[in-house]
Order: structure tokens, then C-alpha cells, then sequence
């Protein structure tokens, strides 16, 4: 196991420098530049001037080892956005508030989610499992901005219940977290359905039950573990996707997070945040699919005999 483990980080490595190399090279590709929009205002010797400052005024393959060599010393530049500040101390700042707001989300989505598929699918074609599949459908249909325009509007313009936006406190975290949680609660309800009624209809199960087993036993040794293994595959993309992909919730609700970084960045050709931002993405789906992999050593017992 450790040794598959060590094998799959230097692989990791190996991306990473991949994925570094073709990150920089189409940035640089793209027509325009950092200042694109302010070179009006500017001088040719002040443009040259930033250029030479930040390092730009070099050939690219110059640039990509210079910032290689201060990646090894964990220096990820400097923002163009913010001169004050370095893309690690930015990342720093507002990484935390991001973070907070995934990991609430996740727990939100499965904590319901998980319960919700389990119900359905022991009341399969019942009309909880016909009001689970709908309220599904509703939460795939759904982007995330509508539903946070509509809490907003009923819970904090209508009733005002809550705060419209802000990151101050537990009343303000409710309506981002809902509002981001509908999602993913309807495809972790439909997934653990399937995976949970295909576990029931196994031999082994049938045999259970004809062995006089109560219902709870079945459902807590048999099912559930068997149900686990497939979901396992679905839920390790979905975290990253959560804790990075808050973008228009941040937006909508004014939370001071990295989301508004990934768009500011990009428009700005911030080409330090860019690029730290996506190793930072790409770092967090590489580990969670390594820990989703290790996981089923642990859920399936064939995977370690193998």
C-alpha cells in the first residue's frame, strides 16, 4: 500500500509539471496581455517598465523555469492584481473562507443526500421514492445562482429571516450553503438509489432474507457496505468540484473567497494567479482520487487481494 501510494505521487509530480508547462504556454499564446487595458493610458516606457519587473520582457521557455525554480522554494510570484501581495498570501487569505464553504457544503449534501437515496430506494415505486425523484430532477435542473437568487429573495428580502450576503457568522453561512448544497444532494440521492437497489436485488441479499435476518442487519451488513463501493467512484470527483467550483455563489452572496479569483485572474491575464490556481485545483483532484482509490482497498476486499 505504501508503496502504491509513493508510486502515485511521484506520478502526481509528474502532471503537475505536465500540466504546469501547457498551462503557461497557452496563457502566453492567447493575444493581449496583463495591462491590455490600460495600455492607453501608459506610456511605452511604463509598459516596459512593468514588463521587466514581473519578468515578461523574457523568451517564455525563460520564464516557465524561473517561476520552476521558485515553485521549488514554494514561491508562487507576485499578482499582477495585487503588487502588494504574493499568489500564496492571497491564496492564503481567502483559500480558508472557500474551503469553509465546501466542506459545509459537502457535509450538508451528503448528510442528506446519502438518507434520501436509502429511503427511495427502500420505497422504490412508492410515492416518497416518486417525491425524491422529483425533487432530483429539480435540484439537477437547477443551477446554483437560481437557487441562490431565490433564498435570497424569500428568506432574506421577503421574510428576512437571514442576511442577503456576507461571511461573518452562522446566520450568514445558511442561505450560501443551501443554495450551493441542492445539487449535489439531488445527483448523491440518485446515485446511492441505484447503488442501493442494485445491492437489494444481489443473490446474497435473497439468501439473507431467507435465512430469517432482520431487515436492519440486511441493510447494515449487506447492502450498504456493497452500495458503498460504486458511490465511492462518484463522490471523489464531486469534493473538489465543491470546494473549488463556488464561483457564482461567492458572487451572488458577496463572499469574500478564492471564487472571485478564478474570474478576475482570468479577465485580467493574472497570469501568476492563473497558473497557481490551477495547480492548486489540480492537486486537490489528484489527492482526492488517490484517497478514493485507497478507500476501496478498504470498502472491497477482491481489490486487495489483487
Amino acid at each position: 500500500m505504501v508503496r502504491y501510494i509513493l508510486t502515485r505521487l511521484l506520478g502526481l509530480l509528474f502532471v503537475l509539471l505536465v500540466l504546469s508547462m501547457i498551462t503557461f504556454w497557452l496563457m502566453h499564446g492567447v493575444p493581449g496581455g496583463p495591462w491590455a487595458y490600460g495600455q492607453r493610458l501608459m506610456s511605452d516606457q511604463q509598459l516596459e517598465a512593468l514588463k521587466a519587473r514581473y519578468g515578461l520582457d523574457k523568451p517564455v521557455w525563460q520564464q516557465y523555469l524561473i517561476w520552476l525554480g521558485g515553485v521549488v522554494q514554494l514561491d508562487f510570484g507576485m499578482s499582477f492584481q495585487h503588487p502588494d501581495e504574493s499568489v500564496a498570501e492571497l491564496i492564503g487569505r481567502t483559500w480558508p473562507v472557500t474551503l469553509h464553504l465546501g466542506v459545509m457544503t459537502i457535509l450538508v449534501a451528503f448528510g442528506v443526500g446519502v438518507p434520501l437515496g436509502i429511503i427511495s430506494a427502500i420505497k422504490q415505486n412508492t410515492w416518497v421514492d416518486y417525491l425524491a425523484t422529483l425533487l432530483s430532477i429539480f435540484g439537477f435542473v437547477t443551477p446554483h445562482f437560481v437557487w441562490g437568487i431565490l433564498f435570497i429573495l424569500t428568506f432574506a428580502l421577503y421574510l428576512k429571516w437571514l442576511p442577503t450576503g456576507g461571511w461573518e457568522g452562522p446566520q450568514y453561512w445558511v442561505l450560501p450553503v443551501l443554495a450551493y448544497a441542492f445539487a449535489p444532494i439531488a445527483m448523491i440521492a440518485r446515485y446511492t438509489r441505484a447503488s442501493v437497489v442494485e445491492a437489494l436485488r444481489a443473490d446474497h441479499v435473497r439468501t439473507a432474507r431467507a435465512k430469517g435476518l432482520s431487515e436492519r442487519s440486511i441493510m447494515s451488513r449487506h447492502v450498504l457496505r456493497n452500495a458503498l463501493i460504486p458511490m465511492v467512484t462518484v463522490f471523489g470527483p464531486l469534493i473538489p468540484d465543491l470546494i473549488t467550483g463556488s464561483i457564482f455563489i461567492e458572487a451572488i452572496f458577496r463572499i469574500p473567497g478564492l471564487g472571485g479569483y478564478w474570474v478576475t485572474s482570468t479577465f485580467d491575464r493574472d497570469y501568476p494567479m492563473i497558473i497557481g490556481l490551477v495547480m492548486l485545483w489540480a492537486v486537490l483532484i489528484a489527492i482526492t482520487y488517490l484517497i478514493t482509490d485507497v478507500l476501496y482497498v478498504f470498502l472491497d476486499p477482491r481489490v486487495r487481494i489483487r
